[in-house]
């Protein structure tokens, strides 16, 4: 029923084990090596695939917090009317182009992919009664010369003798001892013994830093929440199991998994680990960037100390009252007082000019007067001169 899952996910595994039987075929322990780099690569190409899903549940993540203020708002003014309620949240969630199916994807796409790594690894031994194997158990030579999927029977019989630290990578620390079935499948055609001590000194470790990286990966996570964010009953509870119950659930459950199934999570975690100071600190310079921009610009925008918005700077006036491109200057609040003690000396100007001419012939008077306003215009400018020096 799931050979959608099966098939897609021993295909790639198959690829990537026959690039590293190629690169180590006569190393010690080469078969070894080689089958475990092949679950692990099928971990990286799958993060790979899922590198943007990923980004844009951290872009879902970031607006949740944005907006979690908001939320409990809602859950507050309408906390009795929960179709209300409902209705407001979308309404919120539509206006901020906040979808929570993103930032659930990445995981739902990698459940799929552990189920069929694990039944396809599960697979390669189908002796005795296994959980999920019901119905399908075979002897140990029958399931020698069985396929699995996109493996042939010879592959099958390569992974059974293939040992990683001197333990089969489909063992479990739990498994049946001799001389049940599925311990006999490994030890077909003179494979070398093994023991469980030394299936526990492998998984041990290996259970460790699993259980490590996943609390690191969540405590990463939780420290770049926001304030308000971390306020939520349901934030901190989720946080809580992400720290603790989750990397403890490792250690539990680890006896009862395969040796490969704990490389699949160390590699995952590692991958998280490595993936998320990636994308977390390219969106910081990115937010530090867009920051210095937007200073910068509204350092640009803004006058400057003691200057006033829409004024002709003095200097460019000239002794005409133009200005340095030839256009007239406008009057000046601050050229107030010169101006009225301009216009002062030019009316004391025209006043002696008129006395002194007062009573002569006409044609003459005209010239007098002229040549007042000339001196008198010439004063003025140096009245405003000195004016402007005081």
């Amino acid at each position: 029923m799931l050979n959608i899952i099966y098939y897609p996910v021993s295909g790639i595994m198959w690829l990537w084990h026959w690039l590293f039987d190629k690169i180590t075929p006569d190393t010690p322990n080469g078969n070894g090596i080689a089958w475990a780099l092949s679950v692990v690569f099928l971990v990286f190409t799958l993060r790979a695939v899922l590198y943007k899903p990923f980004v844009k549940q951290i872009q879902t993540t970031k607006k949740m917090q944005e907006i979690q203020p908001q939320m409990q708002a809602i859950r507050k003014k309408y906390g009795k009317d929960q179709v209300k309620m409902a209705e407001e949240m979308q309404k919120l969630q539509r206006e901020h182009g906040f979808n929570p199916l993103l930032g659930c994807l990445p995981m739902f796409m990698q459940i799929p992919v552990f189920i069929g790594l694990f039944h396809v690894l599960r697979s390669f031994n189908r002796t005795g009664a296994q959980f999920g194997m019901r119905g399908h158990t075979m002897s140990v030579e029958e399931n020698a010369n069985t396929a699995n999927y996109f493996f042939s029977s010879d592959h099958v019989q390569n992974f059974l003798e293939a040992r990683l630290f001197g333990v089969p990578l489909a063992s479990w620390v739990t498994m049946p001892s001799s001389p049940s079935p599925q311990w006999e499948a490994f030890m077909s055609h003179g494979a070398p013994t093994f023991t469980r001590i030394g299936i526990v000194v492998v998984v041990v470790p290996i259970m460790l830093i699993a259980s490590l990286m996943t609390y690191l990966n969540a405590r990463a996570a939780v420290q770049r929440q926001s304030a308000a964010a971390l306020e939520s009953q349901q934030t901190r509870i989720m946080n809580m199991l992400s720290q603790y119950v989750f990397p403890l659930g490792i250690l539990v459950s680890g006896p009862f998994f395969p040796v490969a199934i704990l490389l699949y999570w160390v590699s995952n975690n590692i991958w998280t680990y490595g993936q998320q100071h990636l994308v977390f600190g390219r969106m910081a310079r990115e937010e530090e960037a867009a920051k210095v921009a937007k200073e910068e610009k509204n350092k640009a925008n803004a006058p400057k100390p003691g200057a006033r918005p829409d004024r002709t700077k003095r200097d460019d006036l000239k002794s005409d009252g133009t200005v340095a491109d030839g256009s007239v200057a406008e009057a000046k609040p601050d050229d107030a007082g010169v101006d009225s003690e301009a216009e002062s000396s030019k009316g004391e100007s025209l006043a002696k000019d008129s006395t002194s001419t007062k009573g002569a012939a006409s044609p003459p008077a005209r010239s007098g007067p002229a040549k007042g306003k000339a001196a008198g215009s010439k004063k003025n400018r140096q009245a405003a001169r000195k004016n402007k020096r005081r």
